[in-house]
């Protein structure tokens, strides 16, 4: 019999969550509350980001979205943006030559479309090496915006309509679901937000209708396994009605 650790008994005594969101939210604040640039913050949060990613893969998890630049983002500072790419840059080169040891299928959900060739060649790389690994979904949020991944959905049913493929009276709630960037993906059952912010934030708008919220007064790199593991503590704890009784 594999040695199960007090934290394993616990968390199996709970109910798992099938799909995690989280917006990694406080890389800035972070940096500026020691005196750094902000790109070192971004830095930290990509560490820890990697960190809590093999943690849900460990622990059972079937799927996580994470936040990691929205279509707001591009307003940032130039010199903050070019620092954040480099970093998705880096990330991608690493998930190819170190991350495809883990059971991680890594997809990509935005309009990824507006980043430089380099960087989307090494995006259809990672999702095509990680195409045939059967444990946790990861889906990466890059350009990506809630508001626009829908009216992205409903473009591409209009579409179908005028070309005569679809009548408007097809449309159902679970069928416009399958235009959207996670079509065939359970709901998000919890979404975590660290950084003492409380707001969805254009993120997963239709998606996480029905999920748990959690925030936390911690800055995305301060964010531990630990506090994980507290998110979804108190997630068990909640009775999940979706608009019953």
């Amino acid at each position: 019999m594999a040695f199960q650790s007090k934290e394993d008994g616990e968390r199996a005594a709970l109910r798992l969550p099938v799909h995690i969101g989280i917006i990694m939210d406080g890389n800035g604040r972070w940096a500026k509350r020691r005196f750094l640039p902000r790109s070192a913050g971004h830095r930290a949060g990509a560490s820890n980001f990697r960190t809590i990613t093999r943690y849900c893969s460990q622990i059972g998890i079937k799927y996580l979205t994470v936040y990691a630049f929205s279509t707001e983002n591009w307003n940032r500072p130039a010199d903050e943006v070019g620092a954040l790419l480099r970093l998705f840059k880096e990330y991608l080169e690493e998930a190819l030559r170190d991350f495809m040891d883990e059971n991680i299928r890594v997809r990509f959900i935005g309009d990824v479309s507006a980043f430089p060739e380099e960087l989307r060649q090494l995006i259809h790389e990672v999702e095509e090496a990680s195409s045939v690994k059967t444990g946790m979904v990861l889906n990466l949020a890059m350009n990506y915006g809630g508001r626009a991944e829908i009216t992205r959905a409903a473009r591409a049913f209009a579409q179908e309509v005028a070309a005569g493929r679809r009548r408007p009276e097809d449309l159902t709630e679970e069928g416009f679901a399958q235009y959207l960037y996670t079509g065939g993906q359970p709901d998000p059952d919890l979404i975590i937000r660290p950084s003492g912010e409380e707001r969805q934030s254009n993120f997963l708008l239709w998606q996480g209708a029905y999920a748990e919220f959690v925030y936390f007064d911690i800055l995305w790199p301060d964010f531990k396994t630990s506090d994980l593991d507290e998110a979804i503590r108190i997630y068990s704890t909640r009775q999940r009605r979706f608009g019953g009784v």
